[in-house]
């Protein structure tokens, strides 16, 4: 399941090559990341109305931030994403950062029911400017994420390199993906061998 919160936070990423890579660094790369929301933003905002320029970028960027600290609140005591974990927004800051971006559009429920369809929830605003409307969607769906079950199932992935949360979707997952979980396994195995190859070493 793709959850809007999760994949804001997650435009923070390993590139690769054993650094970090965002996919908000440019109003290019901002764009396209919008656009590939559009099916989760559906009903909240036509993505084919941004105008992205450098201040929604960087609007962006500063919610994201505010909600990287929170996911860091939320999988506490457990350690953060190794990203920013040196750097996270105060909470009560994020928090208010959060709610203040959330409150940008006033909005009331909608219900929608196509015929032969199941029927789902929306939104009714007269916000007119997309912009708005985009940093209002991805505040209130960090809310509803960050006050919903998911939450409790929120964990930092701890493989080496890598920076992303994600959401458990059975008991005993620890890592995002099976690539990470391979990461991890090697590396232990490593210091496992380097550990005994010491022990070796010490010997008389």
């Amino acid at each position: 399941m793709r959850w809007p919160a999760l994949e804001l936070v997650s435009t923070i990423r390993h590139d690769g090559d054993g650094g970090v890579a965002d996919d908000l660094a440019t109003s290019q790369s901002a764009a396209r990341w919008v656009h590939q929301q559009a099916e989760l933003l559906d009903g909240h905002v036509d993505v084919a109305r941004i105008a992205m320029d450098e201040e929604l970028r960087n609007e962006i960027v500063r919610l994201r931030r505010a909600v990287r600290a929170l996911f860091a609140h939320a999988v506490s005591p457990a350690p953060p994403s190794r990203a920013d974990a040196h750097r996270l927004m105060p909470v009560e800051e994020a928090l208010a950062q959060l709610n203040a971006a959330a409150a940008r559009e006033a909005v009331v429920p909608r219900l929608d029911w196509p015929a032969g369809e199941a029927p789902r929830a929306g939104v009714l605003s007269a916000e007119p400017d997309a912009n708005v409307r985009l940093i209002a969607a991805l505040a209130r769906a960090a809310i509803d994420f960050l006050s919903g079950p998911q939450r409790e199932q929120l964990r930092a992935c701890n493989a080496p390199r890598c920076v992303r949360y994600f959401v458990k979707s059975h008991g005993r997952q620890e890592w995002c993906k099976p690539s990470c979980g391979n990461r991890a396994r090697v590396a232990r195995h490593y210091q496992r061998r380097n550990a005994v190859d010491a022990g070796d070493l010490a010997e008389p």
